[in-house]
């Protein structure tokens, strides 16, 4: 966690290096699947990212708060909701932690053959994980410098590719249009649109460390970031069209862009050009950790993942989420062979399915939030037509590559598993107490040691306590704020809090009310507080302190325009009605 609020430059830096990476292996995919239309494929990629940018900067305007779309969701919708986008998002990461890393590799490969592909890449990755746990984790300084170095060498690639062009003549390109294509000119598009989405990974990274980041800024990155896709990636495609046959193109796939330096600059580009590469490619590797550790420690936090990955060593770092994650994008390394189509594939399936999820948190905060503040709205065309832009890429995907959504489904379906189990473990031990009950004697001592063992672990599960703060709210909205903590939490003891300040009183039919609601719910043990004070951040620490309840376990009611604070000003409550 970064304890400097970021600038613009150092903002866009951290995500501009992944988005930005994607430049150096989506042109060259593009062009696999649209040929000579590659680059129209990849400007149709940038006008999709065009309205995202309104629903992203919509959604984290209004609850600029670290955690991407499991925080939209969190904070619109119900727990499971939210927990399914974060384990998509957790997949997307590995994936991107992968490609990166694998492509990064294979440019070092370009400069040195004898460089063991598949074995380096598990040692790049290996690195990164090493250096999480030892808690350096991402400068910001760093990451600016490899983003300038980046823009720097493409824009000397697009440069000397330019002036290749203008000195060689225009024969190569006018042969690649010629070129015939597999169907026609609009099915071309579309599996290029579908597989040029890759282009855009990254756009979602800044949502998840928007805390760190200086008021205004987060707006900003967006659009910083959209303007690099629009401008680099269909230019970089257009220009290797312009000086490669589209055979060429297909052999040098996976480090087109120093092939191209090397043809249109000679050998001083292709060092350039191939050491960028892996510069700017293990910098998104580095995004990829950071971004799944602190996601994966807000579940944990939220009781949506087990408890053991909270674990810290003595830099502070939550060591065995970073060995975890290792391990899962080496399974996935191995058993892709570090295939770009096939990582290409995992990832684009995770990722797209969490910006269509995105999109949905965007259309229930107008639904469920529409008094929240918020700096910028999307209109309900540009929601339609996104959600729409990314529903066809996801569906252009899976006809592409149908064996990769048995990987995919791979590591969806085990991490599902483990989040439900975290969500409906009440119910399930209770399901597995009663299933032993009936075909166990009651008088065996063993079936009073697994009962006494699971009663145990269910009390100490409920054993957690919940805030609710009203402000003198109505009974009715305080029985939706109860209902939706029954629904979504594990607990037995709720703590309904309303802060007075001086000279101010309680309604006397509140507390009448709160003991009906308490009657209500016999499960549910719901206790009111009155605290004298001012209902501000610090006093929001404080009874955390004093109830030793976490933030991140208090609810308030969906402020309205007058609220003194920020919703980041307030940790990490969360908002529910």
């Amino acid at each position: 966690m970064m304890k400097k609020r970021l600038n613009q430059l150092a903002a866009t830096a951290i995500c501009g290096n992944d988005i930005s990476s994607s430049c150096l292996y989506v042109s060259g995919l593009a062009i696999v699947y649209a040929g000579q239309y590659a680059w129209i494929s990849l400007l149709m990629v940038a006008s999709i990212l065009y309205l995202f940018r309104k629903i992203y900067g919509e959604v984290v305007g209004a609850l600029p708060l670290n955690g991407g779309a499991y925080n939209a969701l969190l904070n619109t919708t119900k727990k499971s909701t939210a927990s399914f986008a974060a384990t998509l998002t957790v997949l997307s990461y590995m994936a991107t932690a992968v490609i990166s890393a694998s492509e990064s590799i294979k440019y070092a490969h370009s400069l040195w053959h004898s460089i063991p592909v598949i074995y380096t890449t598990i040692g790049l990755l290996a690195l990164f994980m090493v250096i999480v746990i030892l808690g350096i984790g991402e400068s910001s300084k760093v990451a600016t410098a490899i983003f300038i170095f980046h823009l720097t060498s493409l824009t000397l690639l697009c440069f000397f590719c330019g002036l290749y062009l203008f000195q060689n003549g225009f024969d190569t390109l006018l042969a690649n249009f010629k070129n015939p294509i597999e169907g026609n000119i609009t099915t071309a598009l579309f599996f290029g649109f579908a597989a040029a989405m890759l282009g855009i990974s990254g756009f979602e990274s800044s949502a998840n460390y928007v805390e760190e980041q200086q008021d205004g800024v987060f707006p900003k990155t967006l659009r910083n970031m959209w303007i690099i896709v629009t401008i680099f990636n269909p230019l970089i495609a257009f220009l290797a069209l312009a000086i490669l046959p589209i055979a060429s193109i297909h052999n040098t796939n996976e480090t087109l862009l120093s092939f191209m330096g090397q043809i249109s600059g000679g050998n001083w580009l292709f060092y350039i050009i191939s050491v960028d590469a892996v510069l700017v490619l293990s910098g998104a590797v580095l995004t990829s950790f950071v971004g799944v550790g602190g996601l994966v420690e807000r579940m944990t936090l939220d009781r949506i993942l087990p408890k053991f990955l909270l674990k810290k060593n003595n830099k502070g770092s939550s060591y065995i989420i970073f060995i975890c994650f290792f391990i899962l994008c080496v399974t996935i390394l191995i058993f892709t062979q570090g295939n770009l189509k096939a990582l290409a594939g995992v990832y684009t399936i995770a990722f797209l399915s969490v910006m269509i999820l995105f999109a949905i948190g965007n259309i229930l905060l107008k639904i469920n939030r529409k008094n929240l503040p918020r700096p910028e709205r999307a209109s309900q065309i540009a929601l339609f037509i996104a959600i729409l832009g990314v529903g066809l890429a996801l569906l252009g995907n899976i006809i592409l590559n149908p064996p990769y959504v048995g990987i995919f489904l791979e590591y969806l379906i085990p991490t599902s598993i483990v989040v439900l189990f975290m969500l409906y473990r009440i119910r399930i031990l209770t399901f597995f107490l009663k299933f032993v009950e009936y075909i166990t004697p009651s008088n065996k001592p063993v079936f009073k040691n697994i009962d006494r063992i699971i009663k145990k672990q269910i009390l100490r599960i409920n054993s957690q306590e919940f805030i609710f703060f009203t402000n003198h709210d109505d009974v009715s909205t305080i029985n939706k704020a109860i209902l939706y903590i029954i629904k979504n939490e594990h607990t037995k003891r709720l703590k309904i809090i309303t802060v007075l300040k001086p000279d101010f009183f309680v309604p006397p039919n509140l507390k009448t009310d709160i003991d009906v609601l308490d009657r209500a719910y016999p499960n549910v043990h719901i206790e009111f507080i009155e605290e004298q004070g001012h209902f501000n951040p610090e006093m929001i620490k404080e009874l955390s302190k004093k109830y030793q309840i976490p933030v991140n376990f208090m609810f308030i009611g969906s402020p309205g325009e007058n609220f003194p604070y920020k919703i980041q000003e307030l940790g990490d409550v969360r908002l529910i009605i």
